[in-house]
């Protein structure tokens, strides 16, 4: 049997006997709809899809692999019991005595470097200078520019600005936002349209149709669209995902997401850190995609940064003794007024980031914060952003995200295969294949069509930019419409 083409719109002729054969009118659907949104969306948002997923890609791998890349700054060879933290970080203080420190990130196991955070008036925002000691000998390894709260270095922050705004700054955040509010659209759009194809296929011949496996019988552009229609609804459900948290740290989209997340009480709590204030049960602050707020400002007091550093060990010690263990960042206050805080760091399979702060004179515990205490959203957003940025499980965690890149790039390219191979072969100048039939409109019915419209105004509101470039396309559509019309006449 010829397995039907998904992007074919020609209506079926009903049987005679049939009672739609009084009505010459064409059938109620939202398939043509979609199928035209689908084609067009594909069509011009898909370039910004491949940067996207290439960039993606290779960030979720980074971790990993700047592991090898920076062996040297993140391992040392020596052993023996590691030196108290203050000595660690004076030493570290001794290499660049121009900076004030931030904050210190301990060696969690034999091997490892401890990394003391300076700010560096002269870095980017979020940047911070890391001297990297080995802890046994406190013997600087050197040092490297560290990004976030994530603590990436030079090679990882370099894809993550890429995959971010192409080294473009703000103005560059548009083609990942664009393609973020895109991604669920058109994923969403070719499920629809695939299961549609199935059901018509299985309802002519059950033995023909392929919902979840590849059609090996098929052949040229019959099997290109099996393997586009196969691999996408593998897929739907992690590009959904990706679009969703995507959009959290959107520039336009973002910001409604945040409002109504402070609407709906679904913030994650911050912890308090002035010493003058009594204890509550708030969290800390979880470090987004961007790692803003991961800076610190330097004290004009030399005095008192000195004295902080000495009062490390306590403050780690008092953490490590209320339950804030494994890896941790504990930052430096800049003034007597402010506690130290010690927050958890994203591990793989750490589901869970505790803080705690702490009077580093006397070594009070002044707020403590449970990850278990925060909002289930709270706790959902976290884990959302540590799966997305391949932290959440590890090695596994980038593995699942590079295949996921590498079967998006598939379909995009699969997906423009198809459009080359609808083009006209003779009788007609047009170089590349032509768009699903016009009037998809009237083919819904009246009231969905005022509902979709509805539906449509108030997602394009909640996503800018998904509300604006949709509005161009429709303009776009109208115009070429009414010069074919022109033409025509």
């Amino acid at each position: 049997m010829s397995v039907p083409e998904l992007e074919r719109d020609k209506p079926v002729a009903p049987a005679p006997s049939s009672p739609a054969s009084k009505d010459s009118s064409p059938p109620r659907s939202f398939r043509p709809l979609i199928l035209r949104l689908h084609f067009y969306a594909g069509i011009l948002v898909a370039p910004f899809l491949v940067i996207a997923a290439v960039s993606g890609g290779l960030y979720a791998l980074a971790p990993s692999v700047e592991q090898l890349v920076y062996r040297d700054y993140l391992h040392v060879d020596s052993t023996g019991p590691d030196l108290p933290m203050s000595e660690q970080v004076r030493a570290a203080q001794q290499v660049r005595p121009d900076l004030a420190v931030a904050a210190v990130r301990p060696a969690t196991e034999p091997g490892q470097t401890t990394q003391v955070l300076f700010t560096d008036p002269g870095l980017g925002e979020s940047e911070r200078l890391a001297v990297f000691v080995d802890p046994a000998t406190a013997q600087s390894k050197g040092e490297l520019v560290v990004y976030g709260s994530s603590g990436a270095l030079p090679m990882r922050t370099w894809i993550s600005q890429l995959h971010r705004h192409l080294h473009l700054g703000e103005p560059g955040r548009i083609y990942s936002e664009l393609a973020a509010s895109w991604l669920w659209v058109i994923a969403l759009g070719g499920v629809y349209l695939w299961v549609q194809r199935y059901r018509t296929i299985r309802a002519r011949n059950a033995e023909a149709a392929r919902l979840w496996t590849l059609d090996r019988s098929s052949r040229g552009r019959n099997r290109t669209l099996s393997w586009h229609g196969v691999v996408g609804i593998w897929i739907a459900a992690g590009l959904v995902f990706l679009s969703a948290t995507g959009l959290t740290w959107s520039r336009y989209a973002g910001e409604n997401v945040g409002e109504l997340r402070s609407a709906l009480s679904w913030t994650t709590p911050k912890i308090d850190k002035t010493l003058d204030s009594a204890p509550n049960t708030g969290a800390a602050a979880s470090g987004g995609h961007d790692g803003h707020g991961a800076g610190h400002t330097p004290t004009s007091d030399p005095g008192i940064l000195d004295s902080n550093v000495g009062e490390l060990d306590t403050v780690l010690d008092v953490a490590r003794r209320s339950g804030v263990t494994g890896a941790v960042e504990a930052t430096v206050p800049a003034d007597a007024g402010t506690a130290f805080t010690v927050t958890q760091t994203r591990q793989p399979w750490q589901f869970s980031t505790d803080s705690i702060a702490v009077d580093g004179a006397t070594g009070t515990v002044t707020d403590v914060s449970r990850f278990a205490d925060w909002p289930l959203a709270a706790k959902l957003t976290s884990w959302g952003i540590a799966l997305h940025m391949g932290l959440l499980f590890g090695l596994l965690n980038q593995l699942i995200l590079a295949a996921l890149a590498v079967a998006l790039l598939a379909v995009i390219v699969r997906g423009y295969v198809l459009w080359w191979r609808r083009r006209p072969t003779r009788g007609t100048a047009r170089a590349v294949g032509r768009p699903p039939a016009r009037g998809t409109w009237r083919r819904i019915h009246p009231v969905a069509a005022v509902t979709g419209v509805a539906c449509a105004v108030l997602v394009g509101w909640f996503v800018p930019l998904l509300g604006v470039s949709l509005l161009a396309f429709l303009l776009v559509d109208v115009a070429a419409g009414a010069v074919g019309r022109t033409r025509a006449g």
